[in-house]
């Protein structure tokens, strides 16, 4: 077996659900990239303007990069919230999925150290400018579909993805040759025409930003489009065919509490700071914060706006 064979078996022995490996370069994507932040497409996520060379090319980011390892791994629960209830996106149910991926990652590169004492690379996890779902895609996960996400054909697209940068040569992937086809209907589902067109998110529509990363008060024009979604949304997801391959994964730092999945209106009403430090403790929700949270509980109430 050639060692890349050895690295993705032993990532998949790790828990990760795909692991792929393609050469580390220049994306090509700075045309597009720019673009985008020149339509203010990333509202106010002011740290996606910095280190835009970084983020295009990984050599950068790691001296004498050669290869880029992409894994996955699955986040679709096993049990959900009440479809009546206010609505967390799935990947916020367990544990931070930054802790968890990079303790996996630091083990994988653990195991390439065994065989390459000398080799040099660093891996990431939403923790630097990477283009992680390019990179996935490039090493043959899966491919980019119109929602943008990255879509692994016969199981879905509700996956964590991580990458490892190392200045060894390996053997590499291809990319896969699939696309949406004439499928729009997560174009057609999206209840604040978040998704412009296939392949271009214009994030400040999206609900996912205005309850996560907005800071300030959300869009009023908007707040009648949330869907009871109180922080985070999947419906881009819920509705792409591929998803009926999901499968609910196997990492118990996943598993939601019993108090999480009893969190009602009532609830996230009546909920103190108190209550929010020990419900959300470990878990991605605190990057929206008590008071984002709140803001996000009383915007669902609010009237639709004429």
């Amino acid at each position: 077996m050639r060692f890349s064979e050895e690295i993705k078996a032993y990532a998949l022995s790790l828990g990760f659900d795909a692991c792929g490996i393609c050469r580390a370069g220049d994306t090509g994507e700075e045309k597009r990239y720019m673009q985008w932040l020149s339509e203010k497409c990333h509202a106010d996520m002011e740290y996606l303007e910095r280190h835009v060379e970084k983020r295009l090319n990984p050599v950068l980011l790691v001296e004498d990069a050669k290869s880029i390892v992409s894994v996955a791994l699955n986040y679709y629960p096993h049990r959900k919230l009440p479809s009546h209830v206010p609505q967390f996106a799935y990947y916020a149910y367990g544990k931070d999925y930054h802790d968890v991926m990079k303790k996996k990652l630091e083990a994988l590169f653990r195991f390439i150290r065994l065989r390459f004492p000398d080799v040099r690379g660093r891996y990431f996890v939403d923790s630097a400018p990477v283009l992680e779902r390019f990179w996935a895609a490039r090493a043959g996960l899966g491919f980019i579909g119109k929602n943008t996400l990255l879509i692994i054909p016969q199981k879905g697209s509700y996956f964590f993805l991580g990458e490892l940068i190392i200045d060894k040569e390996l053997d590499y992937d291809e990319p896969l040759k699939l696309s949406c086809g004439n499928c729009r209907r997560c174009l057609d589902a999206c209840p604040t025409g978040a998704l412009e067109k296939p392949y271009w998110l214009n994030a400040g529509k999206c609900i996912s930003y205005q309850t996560i990363e907005n800071k300030g008060e959300i869009e009023p024009a908007l707040i009648s489009c949330l869907q009871n979604n109180v922080y985070g949304c999947d419906i881009c997801q819920q509705v792409c065919p591929w998803n009926r391959f999901a499968v609910p994964h196997n990492t118990p730092e996943f598993f939601p509490s019993d108090e999480f999945l009893s969190l009602d209106s009532e609830k996230l009403k009546e909920m103190d700071e108190e209550a929010f430090r020990r419900i959300f403790r470990d878990s991605a929700v605190k990057r929206a914060k008590f008071q984002g949270l709140k803001r996000n509980v009383q915007a669902l109430d609010k009237p639709a706006q004429k």
